[in-house]
C-alpha cells in the first residue's frame, strides 16, 4: 500500500515538472500580445458596364433637321444602325432621323414623339412608312412646317439608300391626304434636293 502510494506521487511529481517545463518554455508564447490582424482591403468592385444599346456595325448617314433660318433642311452626318437588307436599313434610318436629336441651333421638323409602325417595299422600290398617329396630331400646321416634316423623312431615305427613288408616308396603316392641309400624300414622293441647305 505504501508503495502504490510512492509510485502515485513519484508519477504526480514527474508530471508536474513535465507542466513546468513546458509552461517555462512556452511562457513568452502564452503572455504575448496578439498582434492585430489587417484586415485585407476589399478589392475595388467595378460594375460591369451597362450593355451597349448601340452595339453593332454603323453606316455613316445624313440626317435632316430644320436649318437655323427655319426655312430650308440642313443634312448632319451621324452614325446610324446597319440594316439588314434595303428595307431593314429604311427602317434604321428612319428610326435614327426620329430619335436623333437636333444639333443646336438646328431643329427636328418631325413632331417629338413620333414612331415608325412598320416599312413595306413595292416591286418597284417604291417604299411605303408606315408613322404613329403622333405625327399628325402634333404638328403645328402651316405648309412650311408641313413640307419640312415630309422631307426629312424622304430626304432621310432617298439620299442615304439611292436604290429607293420614291417614299409613301402612311399614318396609323391608312394612306392619308395630308398631315397637316397642305402637301399631297397619296402618292409616293421623291426626294426634295431643293430644300437641303448646301
Amino acid at each position: 500500500m505504501k508503495v502504490r502510494r510512492l509510485a502515485l506521487l513519484v508519477t504526480l511529481a514527474a508530471l508536474m515538472v513535465v507542466f513546468a517545463y513546458f509552461v517555462m518554455t512556452n511562457l513568452s508564447y502564452i503572455l504575448r500580445t496578439p498582434e492585430p490582424v489587417e484586415e485585407a482591403a476589399a478589392p475595388d468592385v467595378v460594375p460591369p458596364p451597362p450593355p451597349d444599346t448601340n452595339a453593332g456595325p454603323k453606316i455613316r448617314a445624313k440626317l435632316f433637321f430644320t436649318s437655323e433660318n427655319g426655312f430650308s433642311l440642313t443634312a448632319v452626318e451621324r452614325e446610324v444602325s446597319l440594316g439588314t437588307g434595303l428595307v431593314g436599313q429604311a427602317r434604321a434610318l428612319v428610326e435614327a432621323q426620329l430619335a436623333e436629336p437636333a444639333p443646336a441651333p438646328l431643329v427636328s421638323a418631325v413632331p417629338a414623339g413620333t414612331t415608325v409602325r412598320g416599312l413595306f417595299l413595292s416591286s418597284t422600290n417604291e417604299l411605303f412608312v408606315d408613322l404613329e398617329g403622333t405625327i399628325q396630331k402634333a404638328h403645328p400646321g402651316g405648309s412650311l412646317n408641313e413640307i419640312l416634316t415630309v422631307y426629312t423623312i424622304v430626304n432621310a431615305i432617298t439620299v442615304n439608300l439611292p436604290d429607293v427613288e420614291q417614299v409613301q408616308l402612311l399614318v396609323d396603316g391608312r394612306e392619308v391626304d395630308t398631315l397637316a392641309g397642305h402637301i399631297d400624300l397619296r402618292r409616293p414622293l421623291r426626294k426634295n434636293e431643293a430644300l437641303i441647305q448646301p
